[in-house]
């Protein structure tokens, strides 16, 4: 059991969740939640919170000796349709970030980091069906450009330091629990709100645009495994694959309309098309499966249910 745990970017769209399902795991008072500002009331009252900028390294350092830090999950990040807005303060926040933690392990100062990756560290003229764990990458975007180089860094950390660092490449996330932060995917969270709310939607892709993705419970669930797996059982120093589901918008559309029948959708495609274009339609994950035993629960229907299900009690 680790003994303090710090969540960079906690007030994100993964790290909000992510922090409540540690501190549920481990104790409120053992997961320290810091971002650059204040999330929302659940995660606050829930247990330690710091207002941290993780690209300032001192101050990073102070606060990983103040509670005794002993593993960080490094979730703050720009991503794909905003960093497109924003190249070299995406580029800065989402390597800087990671150079600081990855040196503070160097310097035994933690024992264990998780960084997420992405399916953006495709491009396209990666296989698109069946994506495998190695293959050509190319990725076209500046988000994609990070990750790729920050799955370098990690693979070379681990290799001449001995840096216990931990991840995986996530695929679209869906939750009805926390908006999304400005990914090209994330219009499969904004269809649920949009179906309860308007009975309509327009999808900001092509209604053929397949891509993989992933509710966020089976997120959640994939992150604290790989951290709680025995070193020797991570095989994978840069990245691994990652796999639930994969889907078109109109696939999904129909997935409504089960439920609500009368929803409507269009779509009016916006420079995120380029984007998703670049990126596999499925991905091969047999890596993870294999060697910790990792397997999704949740398909494009029972995700439906779900989010409709818990948004509207929301209303």
């Amino acid at each position: 059991m680790p003994k303090y745990i710090l969540i960079i970017g906690a007030c994100g769209q993964i790290g909000t969740e992510l922090t409540l399902a540690l501190r549920e795991k481990y104790g409120n008072d053992q997961v320290i939640a810091s971002d650059i500002r204040e999330g929302n009331d659940e995660l606050m009252q829930s247990g330690p919170f710091e207002i941290l900028d993780a690209t300032n390294y001192d101050n990073l350092e102070e606060v990983i000796a103040y509670y005794d830090i002993s593993e960080i999950y490094l979730m703050a990040a720009m991503l794909s349709a905003t960093a497109e807005k924003f190249p070299m303060r995406a580029w800065n926040l989402n390597m800087n970030t990671l150079f600081n933690v990855l040196n503070l392990a160097k310097e035994k100062k933690v024992d264990k980091i998780f960084w997420p990756s992405s399916i953006a560290v495709f491009g396209p003229n990666t296989p698109k069906e069946d994506t495998p764990q190695n293959t050509i990458m190319e990725p076209s975007t500046v988000y994609g450009i990070s990750k790729q180089s920050g799955e370098r860094w990690c693979e070379y950390y681990f290799n001449k330091f001995n840096v216990d660092v931990r991840s995986i490449r996530y695929p679209g996330l869906i939750s009805w629990k926390t908006m999304p932060g400005g990914g090209t995917t994330d219009y499969a969270v904004e269809i649920y709100h949009k179906a309860l709310s308007k009975g309509s939607y327009t999808c900001f892709l092509k209604e053929d645009t397949k891509l993989p993705m992933m509710f966020m419970d089976d997120a959640i669930r994939a992150t604290l495994q790989i951290m709680e797996a025995p070193e020797n059982e991570i095989k994978e120093r840069s990245s691994y694959n990652l796999a639930a589901m994969s889907f078109t918008p109109k696939e999904m559309a129909e997935n409504i309309k089960a439920v609500i029948p009368e929803f409507k959708i269009d779509y009016e495609p916006d420079f995120r098309q380029a984007i998703a274009d670049s990126w596999p339609s499925s991905i091969d994950d047999s890596n993870a499966q294999k060697d910790w035993k990792w397997k999704a629960e949740f398909d494009l229907q029972k995700t439906t249910e779900t989010m409709l299900e818990n948004l509207k009690n929301r209303v």
